[in-house]
């Protein structure tokens, strides 16, 4: 079973890495990119947007929202998923695996993807929301450095 392709839905690079095109990577293209469409941008579909599909949206495929392929949904690929390709998934494909492929890994390839907000923006997001439980889980993988306390 592979991780589907969903129509609309806006991810951006969320794993660790600082190299081109990484998670953690300023650049063009990049997780923490400010510019237009880049994983840290306000504009629209952007990561840090509350525009429809950005990362800080509630709306549909908004990485906070509660909604199908929301990163605030615990159903199927969702980024409180702890299932197979889920964002609190260590499994394979997701979210805190740090295999290649997965949220917490390093490599330049197979950088993994997701709807979310950049880890210290998602992890805040949770602890406003009282979602004590999946933020335990993720500052179990997550580098301290990119703990909402150690960041802003």
């Amino acid at each position: 079973m592979s991780r589907p392709e969903i129509e609309n839905l806006r991810t951006w690079p969320r794993n660790l890495s600082t190299s081109l095109g990484g998670g953690l990577s300023t650049a063009l293209g990049g997780g923490m990119s400010t510019a237009l469409n880049g994983g840290a941008s306000t504009a629209i579909y952007g990561g840090l947007s509350k525009a429809l599909y950005g990362g800080m949206s509630t709306a549909l495929y908004g990485g906070l929202s509660t909604g199908l392929y929301g990163g605030l949904s615990t159903a199927l690929y969702g980024g409180l998923s702890t299932a197979l390709y889920g964002g609190l998934s260590t499994a394979l494909g997701g979210g805190l695996s740090k295999a290649i492929g997965g949220g917490m890994s390093t490599s330049p390839s197979n950088v993994y993807r997701s709807n979310i907000p950049p880890w210290p923006y998602f992890v805040r997001e949770l602890e406003k929301r009282g979602y004590d439980w999946a933020v335990e889980r993720i500052k179990n993988h997550l580098p301290d450095f990119l703990w909402p306390e150690n960041y802003f």
